[in-house]
């Protein structure tokens, strides 16, 4: 009391008196500007339950912190303005409540006394907003009367209000039932730990993400399907005889089955579905936009996969909730889109799980948190679409053509001499009588990708499609050579993680920018600097050079192209490509 009395009278707003406003606007910034900016989080309690504040920003730009805020929480409270109603903001609160799974909303109608304690202001309010509130799935309103700064129907039912005869705001919050949804439905207990303290003990731990479990219940582990009993329910405190959702245990089987971190334990008559493909909603929370194509991490409990992000279905606008096209994502922006991983897992949707049906997603290099997201369900086609196994495969191609297959990726900036280093290595190799292929920047986009332009979007994509094709032409026993800026570290990440061991070769060009423009004999780097051409590497679209490439050549100038080309060439021969798989 001493602190918020200090912090008052130096930025408070109620002249001598307390500014409790100020409890959960901690930050410097909130302060001298008077609005919610991070999320604060505050604890408390009372005589009949313990509570967390999640304080979450109203601005439309800081929509990324308000979805933190509630991603966790069991009931949000809206706050309106008597004298203003049901604003944007207040539509755009709830739409993301809603959105979130929060079921249970507290309408307090705030500042009731600036409007004379007035019933008809506070009824009107109330039956906009639960008119808007069915439009988005929101039933399980409680519509208080109030003026916080003056207590009433804070703590107790206030006289200034007689007409009210509801709860009072903490009353309601101290009685109020929470999480019934997830202690009554199925036992999902996803692992974090194998807890493995000698040779006598083997349990698994983490925390109860939905459902009960005893000892003696049967139950399934996913992805793998196996099933067992359970034995025992461990916790610090002695075993247990039932857990219930929220708890933290380990669990012990009655068979030795193979269960790792990441897997969930489930209810063997209700398990989770597996999938790699899902719709879901997306929340971007990164300043760079989301890029259809390029491969980000997700995690999702304990389990982290490799995912990439089809073109958006549509976007929603938080504030009319009108749905929109959009090609990506920009921070604080909404949207509906198709992902893909690198393997199954299981999961539940969102709206019967929050824990295992919701994910965030993470920058494979700074390891940012860039989004977060809701499994809707998974594609149909994930089920239906198999891996067609063939007699004739990439080892007996490679036999018949008497050399290992590999992709060799040249990557620099314009004009560093890619192609030309490219065509002498493949010149070299044809000469030997290897079987090769040159793919070529421009050339593919005459064909594969001349629906493609050169913004950030565009170039994932025309990388996305060129690593695949050349994944087929490794596969049929080929050396392909493919020449390409390809200025972003992540999709050369992802072409390398679609070969084997040792296929990815990456061989960065190295050339000084002015170099490259002094070569520009298609006048580009003149276009761009006079702001004719947007999106050009080098000038106003980033280049990042590879961290460790396998061959770095010196194309300043100072090696010829032959020299360059003979590397490569002399790099091959030392790794074996060269080399046919019998003499081998």
């Amino acid at each position: 009391l001493a602190a918020l009395e200090s912090d008052s009278k130096k930025v408070g707003t109620q002249g001598d008196g307390l500014d409790f406003a100020l409890l959960v606007d901690g930050l410097a910034a909130e302060r001298e500007q008077g609005i919610t900016i991070d999320v604060a989080y505050r604890f408390f309690s009372t005589e009949r339950r313990k509570f967390i504040v999640a304080d979450t920003p109203g601005h439309e730009q800081y929509t990324r912190n308000m979805v933190t805020g509630a991603s966790t929480a069991d009931l949000a409270v809206i706050l309106v303005d008597a004298r203003r109603g049901v604003l944007t903001q207040t539509c755009r609160h709830s739409y993301l409540v809603s959105l979130l799974g929060i079921r249970k909303v507290v309408l307090a109608v705030n500042k009731l006394d600036l409007v004379g304690y007035s019933k008809e202001t506070f009824d009107a309010i109330e039956a906009d907003y639960r008119q808007f509130a069915t439009q988005i799935g929101l039933t399980d309103i409680v519509a208080i009367p109030m003026s916080a700064l003056r207590g009433d129907n804070i703590t107790e039912l206030s006289p200034n209000i007689p007409w009210y005869t509801g709860p009072t705001l903490v009353g309601h919050l101290e009685t109020v039932e929470i999480a019934d949804d997830l202690h009554a439905g199925p036992f999902r207990l996803p692992v974090q730990w194998v807890n493995r303290p000698n040779l006598d003990f083997r349990g698994f731990s983490g925390q109860i993400a939905g459902g009960s479990v005893r000892p003696g219940d049967r139950v399934r582990v996913l992805p793998s399907g196996q099933e067992s009993t359970v034995e025992r329910i461990v916790t610090a405190d002695g075993d247990l005889d039932e857990a219930i959702a929220g708890q933290s245990i380990t669990l012990t089987l009655t068979d030795e089955i193979d269960v790792s971190r990441g897997d969930i334990i489930a209810t063997a008559g209700d398990p989770p579905g597996i999938a790699d493909q899902f719709e879901c909603h997306l929340v971007w929370m990164s300043d760079e936009p989301m890029l259809p194509g390029r491969p980000y991490l997700l995690k999702i409990g304990s389990r982290t996969a490799s995912v990439t992000i089809a073109q958006p279905k549509y976007k929603v606008n938080v504030n009319t909730l009108e749905r929109t096209a959009a090609r990506t994502l920009e921070l604080n922006e909404i949207g509906v889109a198709n992902i893909n991983l690198d393997r199954q897992i299981p999961f539940d949707p969102y709206t019967a799980n929050r824990d295992t049906g919701g994910f965030i997603l993470v920058d494979r290099f700074t390891r940012a948190t860039v989004a977060a997201g809701l499994l809707h369900f998974a594609l149909r086609r994930a089920d239906n679409v198999h891996w067609q196994a063939v007699e004739v495969d990439k080892t007996a191609r490679a036999r018949q053509k008497g050399q290992r297959p590999a992709l060799l990726w040249f990557t620099g900036l314009s004009g560093a001499g890619k192609s030309t280093i490219a065509n002498l290595v493949e010149k070299r190799l044809h000469d030997q009588g290897f079987h090769t292929y040159l793919l070529d920047g421009d050339n593919v986009r005459h064909g594969l990708n001349k629906d493609l332009g050169f913004t950030d979007a565009d170039r994932v994509e025309n990388i996305r499609r060129v690593a695949e094709v050349a994944k087929l032409m490794v596969d049929a026993g080929t050396i392909v050579l493919a020449s390409f800026i390809s200025p972003f570290r992540a999709e050369r990440q992802m072409a390398r993680e679609l070969l084997g061991a040792g296929e990815f070769i990456e061989i960065f060009v190295d050339t000084p920018l002015s170099v490259a423009e002094s070569r520009d004999r298609k006048g580009l780097y003149a276009k761009a600097r006079r702001g004719d051409l947007v999106n050009f590497t080098g000038i106003d679209s980033p280049y990042e050079a590879p961290e460790n490439a396998e061959i770095v050549l010196d194309a300043s100038g100072s090696v010829s192209a032959e020299a360059a080309a003979e590397t490569v060439v002399d790099y091959l021969r030392g790794t074996g490509i060269l080399t046919p798989p019998e003499a081998s």
